[in-house]
């Protein structure tokens, strides 16, 4: 009962910080361009950060081009000013109505930067799943009521979820890789 309790829990977490990594693999960009892309822009909209895809509809018309149309067209400057001022490094063009994104192909050396940082999520996603093991393990450890045999059945079930976990890590950043590194 305790056994599949702890288990349970540990999937649950672990697949919490899969989520997490996939998350932050759809802010980086591919070889293809994705709404995903504007997902961590955030705008100050009557006082609270609010999500820009809350404030605007956002479409792919080209496949190297975003357009932004805002729902309430006070928010157009609030939407430029946040996207000048993020880290995508792309000059918006503003038509009065909607906001046009036009983002250059990637260059080698982008590709490379691209491929980095998403090691470096996937580093950051492996240490959060140890994190949740250890974490297991310390409470398992803390019940004394717990037969010995039984705590260690369950510290080598709880290594076998993180070894699939990572696995599965590596499977996702191997594949972010592949896209983009892909022209």
């Amino acid at each position: 009962m305790i056994e599949e309790i702890i288990v349970e829990e540990t999937r649950e977490k672990m697949q919490k910080s899969i989520e997490s990594l996939k998350n932050n693999f759809n802010t980086l960009r591919t070889g293809r361009v994705s709404p995903t892309l504007l997902d961590r822009i955030e705008i100050d909209y009557y006082g609270s950060m609010t999500p820009l895809n809350q404030v605007a509809s956002i479409s792919v018309p080209e496949p190297r081009q975003l357009l932004i149309k805002p729902y309430d067209r006070e928010t157009l400057k609030l939407i430029l000013g946040a996207i000048n001022s993020s880290d995508l490094g792309i000059n918006p063009i503003n038509d009065g109505n909607t906001i046009r994104l036009v983002i250059p192909a990637l260059t080698e050396e982008r590709r490379k930067d691209l491929a980095k940082t998403a090691k470096r999520y996937a580093e950051d996603a492996k240490v959060a799943i140890r994190n949740i093991r250890r974490e297991q393990n310390d409470e398992l450890k803390k019940d004394k009521e717990l037969p010995e045999d039984l705590r260690k059945s369950l510290e080598d079930e709880v290594q076998k979820i993180t070894d699939e976990f990572v696995k599965k890590i590596d499977a996702e950043y191997a594949e972010k890789e592949k896209d983009i590194m892909t022209i």
